[in-house]
């Protein structure tokens, strides 16, 4: 219980309040007027000219309710007291019943500690009022019940507020991540395949001189492909473009890795079943999984002169294979280093699928990936 006091002492306020809108100055001109014909046409007003100014000077205070809850709370029902104090009768009017949106901004707006002091502060002034014979007890039962009604409105509004904030950056998190694979999933290949055949030209620019001018055809077709598809990716990011709607990457674009003239290890692919029919997600998913496996490989298999990848499908899930025959005592990725494993990893996981990767018994090192076809962990 004291945990839970001082959680609730020491909650912050709601971030980014709205300012003074048209509606809160049409508000003002409103009750304004309301409140001096109600003071000149109602002709049981106690102390008719103080309770018309009384009623007037505090419409003000509903300016700054968003802002400054605690502060207007203060203002408007302590000058209510004082008044009530100076006559020794209640001066308010009936338009006043708009000291209840302070109360109610109070629980939408104010921090912890606002909500405290300033629920003290209309209770002392409900308090003085039954005090001084100007509420009864059954009015006053009413107006508590009043009171907590708009007041339970405002912290529901709050907290639903607060709920929806908490989904908002939460699917913030997944986009966040969502990105980051992509990124490392389709830039990265192309920068790793650009650096290998830089690598591979400098090694033989001596012997081969015509292996320098390859590389660089190559180094450009893969830079062209990565300027693409960064920038579909800012397209989508930027909300003054439009989103890039060409297709995503399916399985049966797997064979143009394959096809692809790199150094290195030779890729080959092998698709078995019926994969025409899958869900874009499943279909996208699958791809990047074996893309980034064949980088991997490609920059880490040492020794290694081919790269098998298949991909097999029965009626509930999609099977893909990425094996290579490279130096099993080579160092490679785990999920604890970089970002490449966990990427694919979190990638299945999403799809309620596994992405697991080890040496083989004898050389090599395979990744395996299970995804359902229905694309949805559920």
């Amino acid at each position: 219980m004291p945990n839970l006091l001082r959680s609730g002492w020491d909650e912050p306020r709601p971030p980014h309040p709205p300012h003074r809108v048209w509606r809160d100055w049409a508000l003002v001109a409103v009750l304004v007027p309301g409140a001096v014909l109600e003071g000149v046409l109602r002709p049981d007003v106690p102390w008719r000219v103080l309770s018309v100014i009384v009623a007037v000077g505090l419409v003000p205070t509903l300016l700054w309710r968003r802002t400054r809850p605690l502060p207007m709370v203060a203002i408007a029902f302590g000058t209510c007291g004082v008044a009530a104090l100076v006559v020794g009768t209640d001066v308010q009017l009936d338009v006043m019943a708009y000291l209840l949106i302070l109360a109610y901004a109070l629980f939408r707006w104010g921090s912890g500690r606002d909500v405290v002091l300033g629920s003290a502060i209309i209770l002392a002034r409900i308090g003085l009022s039954i005090a001084l014979g100007s509420l009864s007890l059954a009015d006053a039962i009413g107006g508590f019940a009043v009171l907590f009604a708009v007041t339970a409105v405002g912290a529901a509004f709050r907290y639903r507020a607060r709920s929806r904030s908490r989904e908002l950056d939460q699917v913030k998190l997944l986009e966040r991540e969502r990105l980051a694979r992509d990124l490392h999933d389709t830039v990265a290949h192309h920068v790793s395949a650009m650096a290998i055949r830089a690598q591979a030209g400098l090694a033989t620019s001596t012997s081969q001189p015509g292996a320098a001018t390859d590389a660089l055809r190559v180094i450009e077709a893969e830079a062209s492909r990565a300027l693409t598809e960064m920038r579909a990716m800012v397209r989508v990011l930027r909300r003054d473009q439009p989103a890039d709607l060409a297709p995503n990457p399916r399985v049966c674009d797997l064979e143009q890795l394959a096809g692809r003239s790199f150094s290195g290890p030779s890729v080959e692919v092998e698709l078995v079943g019926d994969l025409d029919d899958l869900p874009p997600s499943v279909d996208t998913a699958i791809y990047r999984l074996a893309q980034e496996s064949i980088t991997n490989a490609r920059r880490h298999a040492r020794h290694a002169t081919r790269i098998e990848v298949r991909v097999a499908t029965d009626d509930t899930c999609v099977h893909l294979r990425v094996r290579d025959d490279g130096d099993t005592a080579s160092v490679r990725p785990t999920a604890s280093r970089g970002y490449g494993l966990l990427g694919m990893i979190e990638r299945a996981d999403l799809l309620g699928g596994t992405c697991e990767a080890g040496p083989n018994p004898g050389r090599g090192w395979t990744v395996t990936a299970v995804l359902p076809r229905t694309g949805s962990a559920g």
